[in-house]
């Protein structure tokens, strides 16, 4: 019998279950024998896609509109004055009256790029980028408060419990990469009225579930070695714990069970990969002050760097959330110190992908969940003054790269902001126009649960062949 133990490999030779893990995985390559990986192996779509990967700049809160992207010159003559009764007519807010006094936009705008695209004051970097941008000014939605709004745009529904679209993308396509998550969330502000929902499988196997990527010194939970565990112990206890999953596998066939095996052989590699890729140092100077980016600061400008260097790794789809877009007061102040947050990282992923010859095989969708009123929201009981109330009829997206039509501008509303009088986008249609550049037919892409199909656009939604290029 050899004298050389387990112990001596894990603690003389400095061996931790790290360097094991990919051992593992080099063994598996060697031989043939693929270990679990969490969304299945790669999967063709319905027809060839434009987009392999997905970046979703989801603006928590939703933005203005009319200071960002819709001016209205109508709204400044009108300031201080009701709107027409015929424009409001019996629709209801939370926080004020229709006949609240109308509010001009709060910034000038100017024309950008080749395109002309009109883009407000407080977007200085995004307008450097304006020909690669496809403007959606006509997106408008069912909901009207914030947590079901979030959940109906990443979900179709505006309850909790259904797939998210990186799920439904998952479950399409599969994963690329052994060695990260294929879904990946991060989230930056103040909170999430949508919480965990936002990116929940829902009702498909636990598998197609984001991973949520955290701020600060442990992206990941669960992955650093818990003080007081040897490597030993640790590598024990995996392998235990790994072959009881597997015993149980067998007879009860599980698919809980078998995303459990998945995900505990994903957290040995990215005890390996999450390191280096979150390790910015080797990223030049150059880049780092493209996106404002510090990379000891965890904020928006970092999660958008990860991002791109998630999709050089094979992630498929990556949602970054930035919360705190809802000016009830203040809408001025509230779009001035978000944009300062996001302008430059947004334009400087899209220039950057481009550089690198990614841009039109990554789509990178920016929006959020609703718009804001024409009518101005003063309410001193609650301390508000100059802000903007929720507005579903009509607001503004952006995409760009991944099939999407660079230098376009789609949908147009009334004088007031208020209606939508030209080519409406509502959110299934959105989904199904992203699920169209990933390859697939959105009304194919089902599932069955409860004794029906469901897909994300439940029973509606048409792609917009005027946003593809």
């Amino acid at each position: 019998m050899s004298p050389l133990s387990r112990r001596h490999f894990l603690r003389d030779c400095g061996l931790g279950l790290g360097k094991i893990a990919a051992a593992g995985l080099l063994t598996d390559a060697l031989s043939g024998t693929a270990t679990a990986t969490p969304a299945g192996a790669p999967r063709a779509p319905h027809f060839a896609p434009k987009a392999k990967a997905v970046i979703h700049l989801f603006m928590a809160g939703a933005p203005s509109q009319l200071e960002l992207f819709d001016p209205k010159p109508t709204l400044t003559r009108l300031e201080g004055k009701p709107l027409p009764k015929s424009v409001v007519g019996d629709q209801r807010y939370a926080f004020i009256q229709p006949d609240a006094a109308v509010m001009g936009p709060q910034f000038d705008f100017a024309q950008h790029g080749q395109s002309g695209a009109v883009l407000g004051s407080p977007l200085p970097h995004l307008a450097k980028v304006a020909d690669e941008l496809c403007f959606v000014r006509s997106v408008h939605t069912d909901q009207f408060n914030h947590a079901p709004a979030q959940i109906f745009f990443n979900t179709g529904f505006s309850q909790p419990g259904r797939p998210c679209i990186g799920s439904w993308a998952l479950y399409g396509l599969g994963a690329e990469s052994r060695d990260l998550p294929a879904f990946v969330v991060m989230s930056t502000g103040s909170g999430l009225s949508g919480g965990s929902a936002l990116w929940s499988s829902g009702f498909l196997p636990t598998t197609y579930t984001g991973v949520r990527f955290r701020s600060g010194d442990a992206p990941i939970l669960n992955v650093a070695t818990p003080p007081g565990y040897s490597d030993e112990l640790q590598n024990d206890t995996y392998r235990l714990v790994g072959d009881l999953n597997r015993m149980r596998l067998g007879p009860v066939g599980d698919p809980e069970i078998a995303t459990r095996i998945a995900s505990y052989e994903m957290a040995a590699r990215l005890q390996l990969s999450a390191p280096e890729l979150t390790d910015l140092s080797s990223e030049p100077k150059e880049t780092l002050e493209l996106y404002g980016c510090d990379p000891a600061k965890p904020d928006f400008a970092r999660a958008c760097l990860l991002a791109r260097r998630m999709v050089q790794r094979g992630v498929r789809f990556i949602n970054i959330y930035h919360e705190g877009w809802d000016a009830h007061s203040d809408v001025k102040g509230n779009v001035q110190n978000n944009c300062r947050a996001t302008d430059q990282a947004s334009a400087a992923l899209v220039a950057d992908l481009k550089r690198r010859g990614m841009l039109d095989e990554t789509l990178v969708v920016w929006g959020g969940e609703f718009g804001r009123t024409p009518m101005v929201e003063t309410n001193p009981a609650l301390g508000r003054k100059a802000g903007r109330d929720h507005h579903p009829q009509a607001y503004t997206m952006w995409m760009a790269g991944g099939g999407a039509r660079a230098g376009h501008t789609h949908g147009a509303t009334d004088d007031f902001g208020f209606h939508i009088v030209q080519d409406p986008v509502h959110v299934h249609d959105m989904q199904a126009t992203m699920l169209h550049l990933l390859g697939f037919d959105h009304e194919r892409l089902t599932y069955q649960h409860a004794g029906r199909d469901f897909r994300l656009t439940d029973v509606h939604g048409e792609v917009v062949h005027e946003l593809l290029a």
